[in-house]
């Protein structure tokens, strides 16, 4: 009898393609960084998850966008450094300079609308916020009246007949 089991994709083409597709966000955001900057009409709309894996955002901004943000690099950024695999960029929020630092695996949307250029990816896995331990609670005795379970009441004697 044939084995009917669909075949296991062992290369992890998916995976790849996504890879790939995020070097074209670190492409285009390598020449923005070029001193000649974006060129022509081109500006670029990045949404990323504030609380993926090794994303940076001050915490004021990320009480402002708890899940997901989405910035504009266009004329008002600084300090945008690209490195192999996240970013880094000065935007003002509110007046005050604030330095993000984004992953390429955090994005879930960059899209150019100068050329109608978009890409999407699948959301990362959100990083969990530190929970503090709190202390067990005490155990407690029980009153040695000779009582060994719970009560259990009939509801039946409460019902209206």
């Amino acid at each position: 009898m044939a084995d009917d089991a669909p075949p296991i994709d062992e290369m992890h083409y998916e995976k790849l393609a996504q890879d790939a597709l995020r070097g074209v966000i670190r492409a285009a955001l390598e020449r923005a960084a070029s001193p000649g900057g974006i060129p022509g009409a081109h500006h670029f709309y990045i949404t990323f998850k504030t609380r993926g894996p090794g994303v940076s955002v001050p915490p004021d901004v990320v009480a402002k966008y708890p899940d997901e943000m989405t910035v504009v690099l266009q004329h008002q950024y600084w300090d945008l450094a690209v490195e192999h695999d996240l970013f880094s960029v000065m935007l003002k929020f509110g007046g005050m300079p604030k330095v993000l630092t984004v992953p390429y695996t955090a994005v879930t949307r960059f899209y150019d609308p100068s050329v109608q250029f978009l890409l999407q990816f699948e959301a990362p896995e959100p990083v969990a916020e530190p929970v503090a331990e709190l202390p067990a609670p005490k155990r407690t005795e029980p009153s040695p009246s000779g009582d060994d379970g719970p009560k259990v009441v009939s509801l039946d004697q409460f019902r209206k007949k």
